[in-house]
């Protein structure tokens, strides 16, 4: 245990000499090297937001100058008292001064709790915009930025980094401030009451200075690095908790524990460095305030003893000097929670700073009627601008008519249903819907136009009846049991206790994948769509329950444009085009008939499909 704990002080880059964090407790090369950020810019980012409140934000720091201003005045008070008392006066100037040092501390004290209010308001505040705008951004990044981010690691940023942000306005941003306004005061004093003591107090300072920089230059990279590694662990336990099941069928319990294991240890690792090495904070300020102290204390009383100063500017001067090096104590404790503030804010912003989905063009339409008329013309796509995916493609959609889309896995099939719904947009070629380039078509027009059944069915938090709405929100509840009559879900649904009003958990859970894709596909019908894609809708559910919804299913594509995915080419047959895909490319398209009579792959997929009932028969 502890040579992983001295570890990062071997490491290069961890070291006495820490640049910039990698990996802690992890093989080297098992993460990619952090990409530099600008926390000037976070922070001047963060500062956008909060200016939004500049009335409230004006009054704020208002009291903190009022705030610092009474808190000089106290000890100024207590020399004047002490020299007074010294000079051998009495009587009232005495009790008045008593009663002004009273009226001080309290007011300050009054002062002080109306700026935390406020400041934990605008904190508050600033803190909703910030998660809102981010939240509501990630409905505008584009498909892709899913498909390579982890849904935990996503989360982490809208809740950890958000609170680290949210915690550090609530308590920092007023004692940053307060602390530095304090100096400043402070020093003026200081000089205006004995510019020699003034001189004596900042011997320390420049030590102080030297210390807080050796430290926080090693800290700031561990406060991004365990911000970084809670997102990776977030991220890690969403994928393993959605995996229960296929963990626990492949046993594979103890390796997903090992990984726990490693990542936690990561984080472990990094937040024991990062706290223990600005621990050295206080310590560090404290030892050198008692230093300080010594010294004025010293000097100022042989200086006394002299006459050059009072023994009120003694004892003024003491607490003078507590009230200088106190901030500076103030702002190396808070340094460190604005280092982990501005790690999370980073992570928020890096997000924030995605390239949201393409907007569309300044000429794009809405449509108000699709007949359905689709056209693809020499499209070829590529995921990473390098390896194509989809090669070439020529096809047309008639009004009305059925598409059929078989291949292998990896053909391309769900790419070209990705294109035609504008998830993504081709590399080369054109794509028309009736007879308009869908690039001049705004996408969420085209959308609404469009009804999907994908293959992994996703089911909201809810009762059935809200699950199958989602099609179409103000359907009444009579719409709703038509649309599950006909996919074929109704039966299903009233065997269960509670019937449309059965509350589901998020995913769906209680009943089965073919139930899910049931309600899917009802949800679907809901909708009334032009165009209708369904990705493997049937590629759950058993046959005899495929059989009844399909009378369902050619009720619901009459006179609309369907594209369906199927690996069951019996689902298929009575479409009136089937395009055969392979590698991307589309190697056949006609009926079932015509294909079968052309040979190729088709053929070859139809005869394999015929072999596996034969087989399993056997």
């Amino acid at each position: 245990m502890f040579k992983a704990l001295i570890e990062p002080f071997r490491h290069p880059k961890l070291g006495l000499g820490l640049g910039e964090a990698r990996g802690l407790g992890a093989p080297a090369g098992r993460r990619p090297k952090a990409k530099a950020k600008d926390s000037r810019a976070t922070l001047l980012r963060i500062w956008g937001y909060l200016a939004r409140r500049k009335a409230k934000l004006t009054l704020v720091l208002l009291m903190v100058m009022i705030s610092s201003a009474l808190s000089l005045l106290g000890p100024y008070l207590i020399s004047r008292a002490v020299d007074h008392y010294l000079e051998g006066s009495g009587g009232r100037p005495w009790l008045l001064f008593l009663v002004t040092l009273g009226l001080v501390y309290l007011l300050n004290s009054l002062v002080s709790w109306l700026q935390n209010i406020w400041m934990i308001e605008i904190a508050q505040e600033t803190v909703l915009r910030m998660r809102t705008d981010l939240f509501a951004h990630l409905h505008r990044l584009p498909i892709s930025f899913f498909n390579r981010r982890q849904q935990g690691e996503i989360m982490s940023r809208l809740t950890n980094d958000i609170e680290n942000i949210s915690s550090t306005l609530n308590s920092s941003a007023i004692q940053i401030f307060s602390s530095v306004l304090t100096l400043v005061g402070t020093l003026g004093v200081m000089l205006w009451l004995s510019p020699l003591l003034t001189l004596l107090t900042f011997i320390v300072v420049p030590l102080m200075m030297l210390g807080m920089r050796w430290i926080t230059r090693r800290t700031g990279p561990l406060f991004k690095e365990r911000q970084k590694n809670m997102g990776e662990l977030n991220g890690f336990i969403e994928e393993t908790l959605s995996g229960q099941r296929i963990i626990k069928a492949f046993s594979q319990e103890e390796r997903v524990i090992a990984g726990f294991r490693e990542r936690n240890n990561n984080i472990m690792l990094s937040g024991y460095w990062a706290q223990s090495i600005s621990g050295f904070i206080p310590k560090l300020m404290n030892g050198l305030n008692n230093l300080s102290f010594a010294i004025v204390a010293g000097v100022g009383g042989l200086l006394a003893i002299r006459g050059v100063v009072t023994v009120g500017v003694i004892i003024a001067f003491v607490e003078y000097t507590r009230q200088f090096t106190r901030p500076l104590n103030d702002l190396a404790n808070q340094w460190n929670t604005l280092l982990s503030a501005i790690a999370g804010a980073e992570r928020v912003f890096e997000v924030l700073d995605e390239a949201t989905e393409a907007k569309d063009e300044g000429a794009a339409v809405s449509l108000e009627r699709v007949d359905g008329a689709v056209k693809f013309s020499h499209v070829s796509f590529s995921y990473d601008g390098e390896n194509e995916t989809l090669h070439d493609i020529s096809f047309e959609a008639k009004p009305g008519e059925m598409i059929a889309l078989v291949g292998p896995t990896g053909a391309g099939k769900t790419t070209l249903i990705g294109l035609l719904s504008r998830f993504y947009d081709p590399s080369k070629g054109q794509i028309t819907l009736d007879g308009k380039d869908l690039t001049s078509v705004k996408r969420e027009s085209l959308r609404s136009h469009m009804a999907f059944v994908l293959q992994d069915t996703f089911l909201f938090r809810g009762t059935i009846r809200d699950n199958i709405r989602y099609g179409k929100l103000d359907a009444t509840d009579e719409e709703v049991e038509t649309a599950a009559r006909l996919a074929g879900a109704h039966p299903f649904i009233m065997r269960l206790h509670g019937g449309y009003d059965r509350m589901l958990s998020v995913g769906g859970g209680g009943i089965s994948q073919g139930q899910k894709q049931l309600l899917a596909i009802a949800r679907a019908i809901l909708a009334d769509p032009s165009m209708l894609v369904l990705d493997e809708a049937t590629s759950s559910i058993d046959t005899v329950t495929e059989i009844k919804i399909q009378e369902g299913l050619r009720t619901l594509m009459q006179g609309r444009t369907s594209f369906v995915i199927a690996h069951r080419l019996g689902t298929v047959r009575a479409a009136d085009r089937i395009l055969v895909l392979r590698g991307g490319r589309l190697e056949q398209q006609g009926t079932h008939d015509e294909l079968l009579c052309q040979g190729g792959l088709y053929s070859d997929l139809v005869r394999g499909a015929a072999k596996e009932p034969e087989e399993a028969q056997g």
